[in-house]
């Protein structure tokens, strides 16, 4: 045997040893089965550190990455960036998602600045793709410095519980998974890496191949009807039957946001009603980025409102609270894709033009029976309009909210905001999955072009 087939048969040998790489990939595609890229690229005299290939999601072709951590504990180099490069580069040729499975301690120290050079070009090459294929992240184990800023540049982030997200490899976080969870950098944290892996296949199900393709359309079992009184009833009342997949829902907790099928179609669900607190600037960002990555693939959205509002008060003036409100807005009016809302109960002044203003987001606004839909909070507008019958109460509270009812019914109803055009049509509680389904069925033609420009300038 000559040296160069001795050379080959060693690197055949390394290529099919058994690593948390290859098997991550299996959990990925479908019956475990991929074709690999460039399986015997090297880097100096080891391989490249990263497994490349493409295979079948749901039957659907995929791209996909996964760092090697057993080989030079999954340094970037300029061989490894080189074959995820290639992977970003097919998938802009051929309109298919990529999905990258993280696990590296960082940069090759050995040649630093080619490193630096490569994570740089990666940035740009996963920067241009956004909005033009679905991108998913899973951290299965350390993702460090700038590969957690690649990482964080997919369109979703999700963690296996035991992976490390960070810049600050010394920074005083007990629970790296948890933490960023908590603060929306992970729409989800999985078991292990295999459920990671389950759970970005669900993701890249959910959404369509690229930004020009169809959303895709399942066959579906009919929900149990279970009320409207929160997120979860409602999610559960009016969507298909357990295809609701809900993201972030540690993050901004006031909200809920979940890609789910409505008549076997796939569409992006805001909710505002899933706690009693007001929303926050945390629940502003994760309904904002939501509500993008909807728009940038042509998903509809379908937004469930019932909220007091956002929060007013000292803290959040002080944090710049209307920014916050600003980029919600900016994020519903900007978006082209079909929109469609439904107040099921408060829906108070910039809340309501945000989520489900007419003017400017949603294309159909229904309401139900009960809905609250006013200007001002009525606690509010009795302070400022019937001040006079408040004084010299006995119970000022009470009085309050006996005038703040009163109003309500007599002046923020349902019926008096259909009737002054702010709302399309008044329907019953187990009349709104079937008007949802008719809407979006008329909707499906809907073509907006916005005024030319390079992008908006969104508040961040």
């Amino acid at each position: 045997m000559s040296e160069n087939q001795k050379t080959l048969a060693e690197l055949k040998a390394a290529v099919a040893t058994a690593s948390d790489a290859r098997n991550r990939l299996t959990y990925l595609f479908d019956e475990g089965k991929f074709t690999e890229l460039d399986p015997f690229a090297m880097a100096g005299d080891e391989l490249s550190g990263v497994v490349t290939a493409f295979g079948y999601v749901d039957q659907n072709p995929v791209y996909a990455f996964s760092q090697d951590i057993s080989v030079k504990k999954g340094a970037m180099t300029e061989a490894h960036a080189k074959k995820i490069s290639k992977v970003y580069s097919l998938a802009a040729k051929t309109g298919v998602p990529v999905v990258g499975i993280y696990d590296s301690f960082g940069a090759d120290v050995s040649d630093p600045a080619k490193a630096l050079t490569a994570y740089g070009y990666l940035l740009s090459k996963v920067s241009n793709l956004s909005g033009v294929v679905p991108q998913i992240a899973v951290v299965a184990g350390a993702c460090a410095g700038c590969a957690a800023m690649l990482a964080e540049s997919a369109d979703l982030t999700v963690m296996a519980k035991s992976g490390e997200l960070y810049v600050a490899p010394n920074a005083d976080i007990k629970d790296p998974a948890e933490n960023a969870a908590n603060n929306g950098t992970a729409c989800a944290v999985c078991e292990d890496d295999k459920a990671a892996c389950e759970m970005a296949r669900e993701l890249i199900s959910k959404l369509p191949q690229n930004n020009l393709s169809p959303v895709p359309m399942y066959e579906f079992d009919e929900p149990s009807f279970k009320g409207i009184a929160n997120a979860e009833e409602t999610v559960q009342s009016v969507f298909d039957d357990r295809s609701a997949l809900e993201v972030y829902a540690d993050y901004g907790k006031a909200s809920y946001t979940a890609l789910a099928t409505l008549g076997g179609a796939t569409v992006g669900v805001v909710a505002t009603n899933k706690t009693e607190d007001k929303l926050s600037a945390a629940d502003c960002s994760k309904i904002a980025r939501f509500v993008r990555l909807c728009d940038a693939f042509a998903v509809p959205v379908v937004t469930i409102v019932d909220t007091k509002g956002f929060e007013a008060n000292d803290a959040s003036e002080r944090q710049g609270a209307v920014k916050d409100m600003a980029k919600l807005a900016h994020a519903y009016a900007e978006a082209t894709t079909i929109k469609l809302a439904v107040v099921t109960g408060k829906a108070y002044g910039p809340a309501f033009v945000a989520l489900a203003g007419k003017g400017a987001n949603a294309d159909l606004v229904y309401a139900t029976a009960n809905a609250t839909i006013s200007a001002l909070d009525p606690v509010t507008a009795v302070e400022f309009l019937q001040h006079d019958e408040l004084k010299g109460a006995s119970d000022l509270t009470a009085k309050r909210n006996e005038l703040a009812d009163k109003f309500a019914k007599e002046n923020a109803s349902a019926v008096l905001a259909a009737a002054k055009g702010c709302v399309d049509n008044i329907v019953d509680d187990n009349a709104v999955r079937s008007a949802l389904i008719d809407s979006i069925e008329i909707m499906a033609g809907k073509r907006v072009t916005n005024l030319p420009k390079k992008h908006g300038n969104i508040q961040l």
